[in-house]
């Protein structure tokens, strides 16, 4: 496994790998990596001759006051834990080689970037989607592959991706979760031992949700106050959206059908995360 710095040396594997008539696959991320990200990699094991892992905390997506300075890194066990996973590359590049001084070139996607997180984390979107599309133009892979917990990340860039015609399949892979079910997150490490226990509140209410629905509540705006009530409950969680959108549009619905899901993001104590689910079960 090899680490790699240099947006020219990148390429230049890149180039190489074209040249064998190697397959690449791509997992992206902002490193501190957990089973979740392992999950990604091993499907991009499997999807790929050769098989790239970014590791680059991207400032653009961070907004004031957010946690870009303490977000969390730890390159040599990400790279222990990336090797097991069978990667051929980490591309680790810095901030300076990725937006030098003068940069001015932003992608923007409109609509379905603006709701949600957009709404709370204004520009953070513009940031994903320019690096991404950065990343995608170094990296140049036939297939990226992402995790579900960013539902609207991963809507936003199949748009993206769509509308610029990018020859890139974009996959999502489910959440993985804790036993007790817990997202994970590498945001998880900033929680208190009680701010741990209250954060079960985001999968007890998508568990609630569904329990509604199957019991044959299809009002949208019924479920998302009894929600918001059950949350309210715990002392150190503050809700940011309690929302049942459309899972293609991500408009909001008034009614749970077969394409509905429900998104939350909270914060508790400083810390904010996010999780989601389908409330209806898809037949295949």
């Amino acid at each position: 496994m090899d680490i790699i710095r240099s947006v020219t040396e990148m390429r230049k594997r890149v180039v190489s790998a074209q040249a064998a008539g190697q397959t690449i696959s791509f997992v992206p991320t902002m490193g501190f990596l957990h089973q979740g990200h392992l999950s990604l990699l091993e499907e991009g094991r499997r999807r790929g001759d050769l098989l790239v892992l970014s590791i680059f905390i991207n400032p653009t997506q961070f907004g004031p006051g957010e946690d870009l300075d303490d977000y969390p890194r730890d390159l040599e066990q990400d790279s222990q834990l990336a090797q097991q996973a069978g990667v051929d590359i980490i591309f680790v590049p810095e901030a300076k080689a990725m937006y030098p001084p003068g940069y001015a070139t932003y992608v923007d996607v409109e609509g379905i970037s603006e709701t949600l997180c957009g709404t709370s984390r204004p520009g953070h979107f513009r940031g994903v989607c320019t690096i991404v599309s950065k990343l995608f133009n170094i990296i140049q892979p036939q297939v990226a592959i992402f995790g579900n917990k960013d539902f609207q990340q991963l809507a936003v860039i199949k748009r993206m991706t769509l509308d610029m015609n990018l020859p890139v399949e974009i996959l999502g892979l489910p959440i993985f979760r804790e036993a007790d079910g817990l997202a994970m997150s590498s945001r998880n490490v900033y929680l208190s031992p009680d701010q741990r226990r209250q954060a079960l509140v985001l999968s007890q209410s998508l568990a609630t949700a569904k329990e509604l629905v199957a019991a044959g509540e299809l009002d949208c705006a019924t479920i998302i106050v009894q929600l918001k009530k059950y949350i309210d409950q715990q002392p150190d969680v503050r809700i940011d959206y309690v929302q049942i959108c459309h899972q293609l549009t991500l408009e909001d619905q008034n009614r749970v059908d077969a394409d509905s899901v429900l998104l939350l993001a909270v914060f508790i104590g400083k810390t904010r995360l996010i999780d989601n689910s389908f409330l209806v079960i898809k037949n295949d």
